[in-house]
């Protein structure tokens, strides 16, 4: 295990570095659980990966040394634990923000919370959050990056990295350096009261807003067009005329 840090930065403050675990938000779940003092913005790394997890307890399956995996610890008690959905934004934004110089308009975000080039998957967040009462304590947040792999087994197809769109190798620590001020600056803005400005940068970096697409509701293909994403984080579609909201477990996209 090693730290490291950012000089300068809220966000990567202090940096633990660990070569192999099972999962970095598990990691620092259980420093919490522990009482052990962990300071805000503090990233945990893993180089090794083993037991990763997406939305939905979904595997997220990582090869060693070639992505960024990580956890970082953020303590949003200035929002109502309802407010939610607005950190994830803030996040998923902040990604954005990091890889978009990279790679272009192809970025999106996939409500609720993955982050696609084109139709495939380039990476993920994992949000969870520790609430006492009405106060959210503390939010510990999983990102993964597809970064110099290549070889993506069964998801073959369905996902990609930013090797493979730049057709070189890319720098983790100038990655995760460029992640973390981003993600100061959104949580920053977040804090300030920018809310409406995080809204509008989600809604503008999100998949297939206003297109007319496939999804899946109760093993049911359905069409519509997404138009927006309520303060709750309910995907709103429009099914010629009739809106309907959704939740992340209630509906699926159909991606080619």
């Amino acid at each position: 295990m090693q730290s490291n840090t950012f000089s300068g930065l809220f966000v990567g403050q202090k940096i633990i570095t660990l070569q192999r675990v099972d999962s970095t938000n598990r990691f620092l779940r259980e420093k919490l659980s522990n009482f052990e003092p962990v300071a805000e913005g503090t990233v945990i790394m893993a180089v090794d990966q083993y037991a990763g997890r997406g939305q939905q307890g979904n595997a997220w399956w990582s090869e060693p040394g070639k992505n960024l995996t990580l956890s970082m610890l953020l303590k949003p008690g200035f929002l109502h634990p309802e407010a939610q959905f607005d950190l994830n934004r803030t996040i998923s934004v902040a990604v954005c923000d990091t890889l978009t110089p990279l790679i272009g308009d192809q970025l999106s975000i996939k409500w609720p919370n993955d982050i696609y080039a084109g139709n495939l998957k380039m990476g993920g967040i994992l949000i969870e959050n520790i609430v006492q009462g009405n106060f959210w304590k503390y939010a510990v947040i999983g990102i993964g990056i597809n970064v110099n792999q290549t070889d993506f087994k069964n998801l073959s197809g369905k996902s990609c990295s930013i090797k493979q769109l730049l057709h070189a190798d890319y720098d983790l620590n100038i990655l995760l350096s460029d992640l973390c001020k981003a993600i100061a600056e959104r949580y920053f803005l977040l804090k300030e009261g920018g809310i409406s400005k995080l809204r509008e940068a989600y809604l503008q970096n999100l998949f297939g807003l206003n297109e007319y697409r496939q999804f899946l509701v109760d093993g049911i293909m359905v069409s519509g067009s997404i138009r927006d994403v309520n303060a709750k984080g309910r995907l709103i579609i429009d099914f010629d005329g009739h809106m309907a909201d959704f939740g992340a477990k209630e509906i699926g996209f159909v991606i080619d």
